[in-house]
């Protein structure tokens, strides 16, 4: 018989299995992940996630935070457990004149993009429009305009966080600035936030993207060149690289559809003459099979990835840092993990890609915040997507052995990126200062490790 229970000072939507909304509510992104929460809790303010919170410690269920639910181990879905479902919360007030955004801690990012956009402003968000505003602003935020602006979090004024008590607190510069700092890359560990202060920042609110194609044995030589582009790319300029596997585009040669391509290029946020301006230099990497050129608006930039990205599909990831990019490293990027003279079906080897940083990311001080790695001179991604689960086996193992061939250059990785790894992969994403720093503001704020499912900070 099923039954809902009464959650004291809760006025949002309680729901339990047997209720007809329950699989739509606990699903995520990724369709590996299929667990079964005993309660949801859909909030609608701070109140009922403080509500939610002491239900959840009196009844000694695990906790779980979502969003976008866009966790690669679908950390949001406890298994037996209370799932606090922020996403009612999904409101974004504008002010354009003192530039600022204030987003409710269920927000999807879209929706930040899409509200500031008809008053020409913008702050740096990822690039798939249904991600969580969230679970992207708390373990740093990398996107578009981060080169110009800085990571998500750098942009962050001020948050609103319900904590493992039940109380809200806000945090900021000048109103406890070590949770601040901790909360500006150090993810959910603390508590949840259920409202961000962002900083906006002007923009064109146009977007040129530039894909020059190379066959791998052309690519080697010209990733050196584009290398060497790194250090001195104006900051509007993202430059980027890709490891694809050909699909049947008219652009490109009947001979290459279904073999690998490598793609190197850049996005440009900002005056598109200016940014067509630096299509000579790129092109000075050397002769392409093909190459691609699109100018579209800035929130059509941000959507760009979510056709490929959609849920329901099965996925896996790897990610590093690097803070150099060596000849061994571009071949072992271009090898995709594949050894030399093998010939798989290259529709099942995942693609990777190499993000540019540098600009205003590694502006912010050592200390300024919780987020590590800002010497990274690029990122490395790599993500696997399919639907039949009888792929899984093979599809992780080639995923990770692409990570595998990358991981002697890597300094360290992304936290949001991690996919497997554990207290292993929270080691890769902060150097030991700055963990020690993270411990100790855990034991202050959530001794109890209430905030478990994440990436897990130990008290």
């Amino acid at each position: 018989m099923r039954t809902t229970p009464t959650i004291e000072g809760f006025n949002g939507e309680i729901v339990v299995p047997g209720d007809s909304t329950y699989d739509t509510y606990r699903e995520v992104w990724n369709a590996i992940v299929d667990r079964r929460p005993t309660v949801i809790a859909r909030c609608t303010s701070a109140d009922d996630v403080a509500a939610a919170i002491r239900f959840g410690r009196e009844t000694d269920l695990e906790i779980a935070v979502k969003c976008g639910g866009h966790s690669m181990l679908g950390l949001s879905v406890p298994e037996g457990g209370l799932m606090i479902d922020l996403t009612p919360m999904s409101e974004v007030r504008v002010d354009p004149t003192t530039r600022r955004a204030w987003v409710q801690g269920g927000s999807l990012l879209r929706n930040l993009d899409r509200a500031a956009e008809p008053f020409g402003l913008a702050t740096t968000a990822g690039n798939v429009s249904h991600t969580g505003v969230g679970g992207l602003t708390l373990g740093g935020g990398m996107g578009w305009l981060a080169r110009q602006f800085g990571l998500a979090c750098d942009n962050v004024a001020a948050y609103t966080l319900v904590n493992a008590d039940g109380e809200t607190v806000r945090a900021a510069a000048d109103e406890n600035p070590d949770l601040y700092w901790g909360l500006r890359g150090g993810g959910g560990n603390f508590g949840v936030v259920t409202e961000f202060e962002f900083k906006l920042h002007p923009t064109s609110g146009r977007a040129l993207s530039v894909d020059l194609y190379f066959e791998p044995s052309e690519a080697v030589g010209a990733l050196r060149v584009w290398r060497e582009l790194l250090a001195t790319a104006p900051r509007q300029a993202t430059l980027t690289s890709e490891t694809v596997t050909a699909g049947d585009a008219a652009f490109l040669p009947d001979r290459l559809h279904g073999q690998p391509l490598v793609t190197m290029g850049y996005i440009w946020v900002g005056d598109m003459d200016a940014a067509r301006g630096y299509l000579p230099t790129m092109r000075e990497i050397g002769q392409p099979v093909a190459e691609r050129i699109d100018e579209m608006s800035y929130v059509g930039l941000q959507s760009r990835s979510d056709a490929n990205n959609y849920h329901g599909k099965r996925q896996y990831s790897k990610g590093h840092y690097l803070p150099m990019l060596t000849n061994a490293a571009i071949e072992a990027y271009v090898s995709r993990g594949v050894a030399d003279g093998a010939h798989p079906d290259w529709s099942r080897i995942p693609s990777g890609e190499f993000q540019a940083h540098g600009g205003a990311i590694a502006d912010i001080g050592y200390e300024e915040a919780a987020f590590a790695h800002r010497e990274t001179l690029v990122e490395w991604i790599s993500g696997a997507a399919w639907v039949d689960a009888s792929e899984d086996d093979e599809r992780i193992a080639a995923a990770r052995a692409y990570g595998a061939a990358l991981e002697p250059f890597a300094s360290g990785m992304y936290v949001n990126m991690i996919a497997e790894e554990g207290e292993a992969g929270v080691l890769r994403a902060y150097d030991e200062d700055r963990l020690t720093q993270l411990r100790q503001l855990k034991r202050r704020f959530d001794p109890d490790n209430v905030f478990h499912l994440n990436h897990n900070i130990q008290p």
